[in-house]
């Protein structure tokens, strides 16, 4: 068998991420009846069939799938070196939920200085991307990983509280927002919705779930992180101690002993370290108050 191109194999990947021709031809540049002829001829090359084509797409095969898994490998191999041969500053991608991306973007200064060697992207998600197979370089997230080529780092205890608009006042049974259950990725999500509340308003995204608590539309569950350090809320209840987290932050472990990563996660470690209190629900800038 002739070597296979990695042209043929990333062409490959694409159209078995985008399920098809027109998704791949979009991603590559390429068009579906170009890309039609390279992935048969990837399978002329092989000897295997990858697809199962149908009008609705391309399904792998098992051979396909073990193909992909492999191609998926020798991409996340390679970004190393081509990062290396970059004109350009590293790129480290970091990912976070929409509160700690917040949390983040306040101390921007504390993590990136001028100067620093490498640039930063903020992804902002509630969803867990695949380090394993390089779409982030750095993911926050409340548990270790548990399976992958993957390292972690704890960086400490987060809490989550109730909170409500300060300036409205406590009369009546208040009603609450919460994240709609299609979008509700988060423990604490889903423990509003267990709880048998009147939710009057709900969100789908964590952004919009705090604008509303702001707006007076009902209470929120929220990181104190996030709740005690804006003037417009108070505590509604006490911390929620079911929703205890510690978060971590996880990394490819191939990538520990690069230079411009080691500088972040230090740089993140240092960060958590100086606002445990706040992370914890110890520094409110008001004190607890019961809903009526």
């Amino acid at each position: 068998m002739k070597e296979i191109s990695w042209d043929d194999l990333h062409l490959f990947l694409r159209v078995a991420e985008a399920g098809g021709l027109s998704g791949a031809a979009r991603a590559t540049g390429l068009s579906a009846p170009t890309l039609g002829r390279r992935m048969l001829g990837l399978e002329q090359q092989t000897g295997q069939t990858l697809f199962h084509r149908a009008q609705t797409g391309y399904r792998l095969t098992p051979q396909g799938e073990a193909l992909l898994a492999r191609v998926r490998a020798m991409q996340a191999a390679a970004a190393p070196v081509a990062e290396l041969l970059s004109d350009e500053l590293p790129l480290i991608r970091l990912s976070a939920g929409t509160a700690t991306a917040f949390f983040l973007a306040d101390r921007y200064a504390e993590i990136f200085r001028p100067g620093d060697p490498f640039r930063l992207n903020f992804i902002t998600t509630e969803a867990t991307l695949d380090i394993a197979h390089r779409e982030i370089d750095l993911g926050i997230r409340n548990r270790p990983p548990d399976s992958g080529n993957l390292a972690s780092r704890p960086l400490g205890q987060l809490r989550f509280a109730p909170y409500r608009c300060h300036a409205m006042p406590v009369s009546g049974a208040l009603t609450w927002v919460g994240m709609d259950p299609e979008h509700a990725r988060h423990p604490a999500a889903h423990w509003l919705l267990a709880q048998g509340h009147c939710i009057a308003t709900y969100a789908n995204s964590v952004a919009t779930l705090h604008e509303l608590v702001r707006a007076g539309a009902g209470i929120g569950v929220m990181p104190c992180m996030v709740g005690d350090r804006d003037p417009a809320l108070t505590r509604a209840g006490p911390i929620i101690e079911a929703l205890d987290e510690t978060q971590h932050l996880v990394f490819h472990a191939d990538d520990r002993h690069r230079p411009a990563l080691r500088t972040l996660i230090s740089r993140l470690a240092a960060l958590y370290a100086a606002n445990a209190d706040l992370l914890a629900g110890r520094s409110p800038l008001r004190g607890d108050t019961q809903p009526s």
